[in-house]
């Protein structure tokens, strides 16, 4: 019998999911496999998602609570960006280790509090046990005044695009990352992007969702891929490439464009006062292809991969 620890996450997912019938529900219009599920609502439609931090994996003891905190629900509200939706409440289950006091889960929702006021939304409950080791588990609830950015509706000859950059983030961002709340809304509600995933588990491996569910392939660029500082400092025998490709917890959002509309797009975007996005290669009719274009213009087979929940 295949052990779990020999089991990809996406191969895991489906047959988790093939013992579950909601797919035959009208009211939901995007189920398992997304960044969010969407249920339809009357007025708005709803996006439900949910995630956990547990120590030793999300975060190391050491962590200081309202860090850890901001990424628990961080990590939703990234969730939310994806489809384009605003988030409205959130819900944490605690599972606390008693070895650390009061005050110091106290220190942990203040942290989440401030990111979720930041945007609107609220804690809105939740639940608490006793346990080890620490793990908070958050739902959060969105609502949409567009349709869902999925990330299924990438078309060959889309260009690919991503906020920020990317990289390195086991030197801290993975604690203090800023979800693209603004970005993903505005990218849905004017229309623009064609899909759209959070950039949790690497480049690598969310592109693959992405190309997948779209039936596509893609060409990426090397030279325009936006390597962050913290990437290049990084001494491990990775390159600064390497590790903007594959490293997980950016979560920035990668995104496509129609390719007759990407010059309107660009300018569009940089009157809006967001944050930086870079244009990093096209989609191509090779499903589930990607191919790296170096600075010579010669092309290969990128065979790099991002973090895998359930891998090795």
């Amino acid at each position: 019998m295949k052990r779990l620890a020999h089991t990809h996450e996406a191969d895991f997912i489906r047959r988790l999911a093939s013992r579950l019938s909601g797919d035959g529900d009208r009211r939901l219009l995007v189920g398992i496999g997304d960044d969010t599920a969407v249920w339809k609502c009357p007025g708005r439609d709803l996006v439900l998602t949910s995630d956990a931090v547990i120590e030793g994996a999300h975060f190391l003891p050491g962590a200081e609570p309202a860090r850890i905190g901001h990424k628990a629900v961080g990590r939703v509200l990234s969730d939310c960006a994806a489809m384009g939706a605003v988030p409205e409440a959130l819900l944490i289950n605690l599972i606390a280790d008693p070895s650390h006091p009061p005050s110091w889960w106290e220190e942990v929702y203040r942290g989440a509090n401030d990111l979720v006021t930041r945007f609107g939304a609220v804690i809105a409950g939740g639940d608490v046990s006793k346990g080890t080791p620490s793990a908070l588990h958050v739902f959060a609830l969105g609502t949409l005044a567009a349709n869902p950015v999925t990330r299924a509706g990438a078309k060959a000859g889309d260009w690919l695009y991503v906020t920020g950059s990317l990289g390195g983030s086991i030197l801290g961002r993975h604690l203090d990352f800023e979800p693209r709340i603004p970005e993903g809304r505005w990218l849905a509600e004017q229309g623009w992007a064609t899909s759209m995933i959070d950039l949790s588990d690497g480049l690598a491996t969310d592109l693959r969702h992405v190309l997948a569910q779209s039936g596509v392939g893609a060409i990426l660029d090397a030279e325009a891929i936006p390597v962050s500082a913290a990437a290049r400092s990084m001494n491990d025998g990775k390159s600064p490439l390497e590790h903007a490709i594959t490293d997980g917890e950016d979560y920035e959002l990668l995104f496509t464009i129609p390719g007759a509309r990407a010059e309107a797009f660009e300018k569009a975007w940089a009157g809006e006062g967001l944050v930086t996005t870079t244009r990093i290669g096209t989609l191509t009719r090779d499903p589930d292809r990607i191919e790296l274009r170096e600075k010579d213009r010669t092309t290969h087979l990128m065979d790099w991969v991002g973090y895998d929940h359930l891998g090795p």
